[in-house]
């Protein structure tokens, strides 16, 4: 069972004659190595303006522009400390507990910061409720320093005082004439911005405040306050989670603001024989179906059936009719879900008001205890009838005023241009923005906001859990919080600091150790003022099952991993991030099934070097159009098609962030579920996609089982030790009698390893995103990574399997009956040959694996690479020399090369081109320069320093305390890292695991990484 299934990561793969592919498995390098371009051409050697010791120039700017920018403002030239804050001690690093609430992303963070500048975001471990960081977050700390952000207030475009702003804006508000003063926000779920609008009624009175989320939960809102009686959405907690259903929710993504997957990565890691089961239907393949034990993928017309279907079974009541194949389907989820009882959970991503109403209703007729309606989550409160109704009162001329605050509708709204025009309506438009985006273009006045690390605020993400934001470095430029803006506009002159901390002290919070924590309890409420009309399960039962499919296709809107709603588009860390299931960066498209592509005449083909094209496709409906390329996706239901928001902006972005197209025309109602006409067109698109690079030629990389034959504890059935001859005779791997390498005495001192669990590894990729902020890894963008150049020092390899064996195969050939039906064999032999019609997927992070006996070594003719007496494998910049003899030899492809200066070059014009995006920098690892080899190096800054503070501190390193960028952003327990010469530590544990193997173990390199077999629970 560990190893009989065939792996892929790309269709491409799936063809026995495809040259390319095969060119690819056999050369590490896909193009000439034009070493003449860097190192024959004098004259470009002679006029390179950076050398490898500029780093000590880019940090001593960042450091001291960035501790006097805490004081005053960014600074030109470096300038020493005269009094050195008393807080900061150079070269150690000051860790704050803030939140990150931008209308989509709400987590509670560490950040830290080295001599007054933020350079990293870390987890809040020690918060209950979302205290886990995804990618976005992890990378927001770059938005800190986007040279796009505004530096001052503008008053009719052009930078201004504050003085002048508020003076006008003041006359304004004062000739408002009874007319209405509309604050237009997205989800803030703050407790003291909310009395702060209630100022502002009291001053002005007709004051209103409208909701707007540019990804919306309108259904869901709806359905769950006309339930319970309260706008906001149920908590689950899938710690003890023994059955999952899913109907359309990516939980394990973004889905009703995500944060779940901390608790459903711990229910799949088998303890004890026993492991949750992840059910789930779906129409684009998800990071939730990726992960899901079984994966159906049916329409969303279908899924309004099966959730009707489903409470049927549960609950009682008609049942509608369904194809045979997705009613078994239902069935076995019925089963499994009464066989987990109170420790079962359905869940629904259908915007769709009857369907989250009967969603709620089954999870109360299970008593369900993984589902939390006692304390819902607040950070969803949007209204897309509110935002309806706006438009209408600003085309009749009864708003006076409108103050847009951390939402851009002229950008994300289903009708810009209604928007727009209605907009231009109002006498006075007032946009709190960083930066100028569509809808502070059109305003009179832009009242610059400054980035959440500069800030300070509240927010109660969880009904009577409140987290605090406080600011990490004084702003850097001419900003000024919203919240102190409308104070001042109210009348009250009061800081918003010493407002926030007597609201929360009102509220019961020890002020000193609520913003040491980042977090207290709370007794404050959101009350509903209009609840939602309540709607009967009877008749969401009807609406649900007298639901009709579309004759054209069904696309499906969804967020992706790195962009989510847009807000972060002009960050280059988000858009070079792969996509965790199209390993595609730099783009958005619409993904489509393989059946429908043939159909359409649309093609994804490899180019000469590896690189992915195909053509582009126009997606129509209601008189929108829109044009992109077209991505075929294994999985993808036929009849549908998917499509990712928040690409497609221009104002405020930098030119080559500019990537995409907007989706959101087709966002019509807030629905992401709407039906399209889809027409192929003869363009090609070129992708930038990683899907088959570094490819592993066909060996044993993932390993798997399932839960019954792990339960059997047969270690040689669920995870064999490989075997070499030796005199002809099999030998195990690790035998000495077959080892070439003279060993050494690994007991003294620290010995470092790694531990993946490839149940508990989603794919969320806030790994790859913690190494890049850690290590300075640099942005190469969309050109190079077509050339299979992106420098990531840790990537999440996505690989998809047909069948479970080949006896699958057999037993299922013989069990045909007849030519028709669903065990017809005219069917059926048609799905055997069509592997990526419904593939499972594993994902397996890669690293430099450390291996004791390491290839790279060996052949390094300078000694660049060589190994430490801590398990890491270490590489010396100044000796490489760029011969590359290292990557080559490495069987696990983890090497990158400096083809080009990445820093400070006009030709990679990212964050590390200008001295605003170098204060990023960590100062404690080294900016590496062109024609070096660098790659992962187990973060041994980061180990040191443990070992230097335990040292100082005169006491021995507790179990816990050594930890890598990866390990540390690995809320979902997937990446382990700890001492194995402390043989109570975990790793250590883990490493005499039965689940336990080494990567390409044949090969006898033994790596200090190892990976827990994967086991599904089927």
């Amino acid at each position: 069972m560990a190893t009989s299934k065939r792996y892929w990561k790309s269709t491409a793969q799936l063809e026995d004659n495809n040259e390319i592919v095969k060119d690819l498995e056999q050369k590490e390098f896909a193009n000439p190595i034009p070493t003449e371009q860097f190192l024959g051409d004098d004259s470009a050697m002679a006029e390179s303006k950076t050398s490898r010791r500029d780093f000590l120039k880019y940090v001593g700017f960042s450091t001291a522009a960035a501790s006097l920018a805490a004081c005053e403002g960014p600074v030109i030239h470096s300038v020493p400390y005269v009094n050195q804050p008393e807080q900061i001690v150079p070269g150690i690093a000051n860790y704050y507990a803030t939140t990150i609430a931008n209308g989509y992303d709400f987590a509670s963070v560490l950040v830290k910061t080295r001599e007054g500048r933020p350079i990293k975001i870390e987890s809040n471990r020690d918060a209950k409720y979302r205290g886990n960081a995804n990618a976005r977050v992890h990378a927001s700390v770059l938005s800190l320093y986007d040279t796009q952000r505004l530096q001052a207030p503008l008053v009719k475009g052009a930078e201004s005082s504050w003085d002048k702003l508020d003076g006008e804006v003041a006359q304004k508000l004062n000739q408002l004439g009874g007319k209405e003063l509309v604050v237009l926000t997205a989800t803030h779920a703050s407790p003291s911005m909310s009395k702060i609008i209630e100022k502002l009624k009291a001053k002005y009175g007709n004051v209103r405040e409208v909701v707007y989320d540019a990804v919306g939960e309108d259904a869901a809102l709806d359905a769950f306050e006309g339930k319970y009686g309260t706008r906001g959405l149920a908590d689950y907690d899938f710690t003890d989670a023994e059955c999952i259903v899913s109907i359309g929710a990516d939980f394990v993504g973004d889905w009703q603001g995500g944060g779940f997957d901390k608790g459903y990565s711990a229910s799949r890691i088998p303890k004890d024989g026993k492991m949750s089961q992840h059910i789930q239907f779906e129409a684009n393949m998800s990071l939730s179906g990726a992960n899901a034990d079984r994966r159906y993928p049916v329409k969303p017309s279908e899924q309004k059936a099966i959730i009707a279907a489903l409470y049927s079974k549960i609950a009682g009541g008609s049942s509608p009719s369904l194809p045979a194949k997705i009613e078994k389907a239902v069935e076995q989820a019925a089963i499994a879900l009464k066989r987990g009882g109170s420790k079962s959970v359905v869940l629904c991503g259908l915007s769709d008001r009857a369907a989250q109403q009967l969603t709620l209703s089954i999870n109360e007729a299970l008593s369900s205890t993984i589902i939390d309606t006692e304390e819902p989550i607040m950070t969803r409160q949007g209204s897309r009838m509110a935002v309806k109704n706006l438009l209408r009162e600003m085309n009749s001329g009864s708003v006076g005023a409108v103050f847009v605050l951390g939402v851009d509708p002229v950008y994300a709204y289903e009708d810009s241009d209604a928007f727009a025009k209605a907009f231009s309506k109002v006498p006075l438009k007032v946009s709190f923005a960083t930066r100028k985006d569509a809808t502070a273009e059109l305003c009179d006045y832009v009242a610059t906001t400054p980035h959440y690390l500069e800030s300070w605020g509240d927010t109660m993400i969880k009904k009577g859990h409140v987290y605090l934001t406080q600011p990490t470095i004084k702003p850097l430029f001419d900003t000024r919080q919203a919240q102190e803006t409308l104070l001042k506009w109210s009348g009250d002159n009061t800081s918003y600091r010493d407002f926030l901390k007597s609201s929360a002290q009102a509220d019961g919070s020890n002020w000193n150790k609520s913003l040491q924590d980042g977090f207290y309890k709370s007794n404050a409420d959101f009350i509903a003022n209009d609840l939602a009309p309540q709607m009967s399960d009877g008749m969401a039962l009807s609406e649900l099952s007298n639901a009709k499919g579309s004759n054209d296709f069904e696309l499906v809107l969804y967020t992706k991993t790195a962009v989510g709603d847009g807000k972060q588009i002009n960050n280059p860390w988000l858009q070079e991030l792969p996509d965790p299931i199209t390993r595609t960066t730099w783009d958005n498209y619409m993904t489509i099934s393989i059946a429908d592509a043939e159909e359409l005449g649309i093609e994804n083909y490899n180019v000469a070097n590896g690189a992915l094209d195909g053509n582009y496709a126009v997606v129509s409906m209601n008189g929108v159009e829109l044009t992109l390329p077209a991505l075929i996706q294994p999985g993808q239901a036929k009849g549908t098609i998917g499509i990712a928001l928040g690409y497609g902006q221009k104002n405020g972005v930098q030119e080559e962030m500019q990537t995409g197209v907007n989706a959101y025309p087709l966002y019509k109602d807030g629905v992401n579920i709407q039906s399209v006409k889809v027409s192929a067109t003869a363009d090609v698109h070129e992708f930038a996609c990683t899907q088959l690079q570094n490819t592993m030629m066909g060996r044993d990389v993932i390993r798997e089982t399932d839960l019954a034959t792990y339960r059997s504890g047969d270690k040689d059935e669920f995870n064999p030790m490989p075997e070499v001859s030796l005199n002809h005779i099999p030998t195990n791997v690790t035998s000495p009698d077959v080892d070439l390498w003279e060993g050494f005495d690994r007991s003294v001192g620290h010995h470092f390893n790694m531990s993946i669990d490839l149940n508990a590894c989603t794919g969320c990729g806030a790994c790859v995103i913690a190494c890049h902020a850690e290590n300075n890894v640099p942005v190469v963008g969309k050109s190079e990574v077509r050339k299979s150049r992106d420098m990531h020092w840790l990537r999440i390899d996505r690989y998809y399997s047909s069948t479970d064996s080949f006896e699958d195969d057999e037993a299922k050939k013989d069990g045909f009956s007849g030519l028709f039906g669903d065990n017809g064999s005219l069917g059926g032999f048609g799905e055997l040959e069509i592997p990526a019609e419904n593939p499972q997927v594993a994902f397996q992070p890669i690293m430099c694996q450390h291996c004791n006996h390491a290839p790279c070594e060996t052949v390094c003719p300078v000694a660049a690479s060589a190994h430490g007496r801590q398990g890491q494998n270490h590489m010396t910049y100044n000796r490489c020399v760029g011969t590359r003899y290292c990557a080559n030899n490495c069987p696990y492809k983890v090497r990158r090369f400096n083809w080009f200066l990445y820093n400070g070059n006009d030709e990679f014009d990212y964050h590390m081109n200008n001295d605003l995006g170098r204060m990023v920098v960590n100062p404690d690892v080294t900016v590496r320069s062109r024609g070096v080899m660098e790659k992962c190096s187990m973060c041994m800054q980061m180990t040191q320093m443990t070992i230097l503070e335990a040292k100082k501190e005169g006491r021995m390193i507790k179990d816990g305390e050594f930890a890598t960028a990866c390990s540390n952003a690995c809320m979902e327990g997937a990446i382990k890292f700890g001492d194995i010469n402390d043989k109570e530590s975990e790793i250590y544990k883990l490493k005499q695991s039965d689940r336990a193997y080494h990567l390409l173990e044949e090969v006898g390199t033994e790596p200090n990484v190892l990976y827990q077999v994967k086991v599904r629970n089927v």
